[in-house]
């Protein structure tokens, strides 16, 4: 109980309420709609995620997701095209196992502005579903002194173990490549658009369920400096009602081949109050894995001995046998 109360004071200053990655260049979809199909170094992808959180306590909390997006009507359209795409997210937190688990479908317009802007707005939608499994949980008053007595009634009424609601994203993204060598990009999202309601209580009057909305803005930038060195800046910053989440860092992809086709990645970010996170990974043609470590500097270190996360990330790049249209009108610096 003490753990968990010291938990949920830190947190404050964290977003506590949605899921997320610390790698979140890297999670396109859920960080902003309007990346679906922005994808300047290949025509589709697919990605995959596995997030272990605070794995020294009892029950470690685990986030996974799944996603692809690709580019379309590249034929249709003279300076632009359409991005669609999908997410499968699933987390498992807490000796209740409370279990989410959320489908959305992305789509998105991605318009060039004269030869070295692009402006691109999307949107995502989806269901979330909840459940909690109420008969792990115990209660203070189920305490005999020593040990929970799980025969004791809790007190505790709930609705339901467990719940769904229809949730809705909505983003806008801007992208400036002056040369070859230099890619700016950067937007700004809002998640739970519609506010649905989540709780697995009866409702109380003059009480609000619902979910306040997300909001996150990002900026990044792709910067060639040498033939063999290519470095990606990035910063995050989200706000939910009185949660806050800021990250900042960078990584570096080192060409240890001719043309790129193997590439050592390394990288350090930091999030605010909270975790130093070191980056490795390592891209192979057009594979990519990546692993983060959320070295906990927060009062939970004391708690979690500093062990805040481990984080696996894996990408796949395709192309498209022929291209339904031109050649691909966005491009970021490479070693090709």
């Amino acid at each position: 109980m003490g753990f968990l109360g010291m938990i949920a004071t830190i947190c404050g200053s964290v977003d506590a309420q949605d899921l997320h990655f610390s790698q979140f260049f890297n999670s396109p979809l859920t960080t902003n709609p309007a990346n679906t199909g922005f994808i300047p170094d290949a025509d589709f992808r697919l990605g995959a995620h596995y997030r272990e959180q605070w794995k020294s306590i009892p029950v470690p909390y685990t986030t996974q997701s799944i996603y692809g997006d690709a580019q379309v009507f590249r034929d249709r359209f003279e300076t632009g095209w359409i991005g669609l795409g999908g997410v499968i997210m699933r987390d498992v937190a807490g000796s209740g196992n409370l279990t989410s688990t959320k489908f959305y479908v992305s789509a998105a317009y991605h318009q060039m502005l004269g030869s070295t802007g692009l402006l691109s707005a999307g949107f995502n939608t989806g269901l979330s579903s909840k459940r909690v499994d109420i008969a792990k949980f115990t209660f203070d008053n189920q305490w005999n002194g020593k040990f929970f007595d799980v025969q004791t009634p809790s007190g505790e009424t709930f609705a339901a173990n467990n719940m769904n609601y229809l949730d809705v994203q909505i983003g806008l993204n801007y992208a400036w490549f002056p040369s070859d060598n230099t890619y700016m990009h950067g937007g700004f999202s809002i998640q739970h658009v519609n506010k649905p309601s989540e709780t697995f209580f009866t409702s109380t009057p003059g009480y609000s369920n619902q979910i306040a909305p997300r909001y996150i803005v990002f900026a990044d930038a792709v910067i060639k400096v040498h033939d063999r060195w290519i470095l990606t800046p990035s910063s995050y910053f989200s706000a939910q009602a009185n949660a806050t989440e800021f990250m900042v860092g960078m990584h570096a992809n080192v060409n240890i081949s001719q043309h790129g086709e193997q590439q050592l990645i390394a990288g350090l970010y930091y999030r605010n109050a909270d975790a130093i996170i070191p980056m490795i990974g390592y891209q192979w043609q057009n594979f990519k894995f990546t692993f983060t470590f959320d070295a906990t500097n927060s009062l939970l270190q004391n708690y979690t001995n500093k062990n805040g996360a481990t984080e696996m990330y894996m990408q796949y790049n395709g192309f498209y046998q022929s291209y339904n249209g031109d050649l691909r009108q966005s491009l970021c610096p490479s070693f090709k």
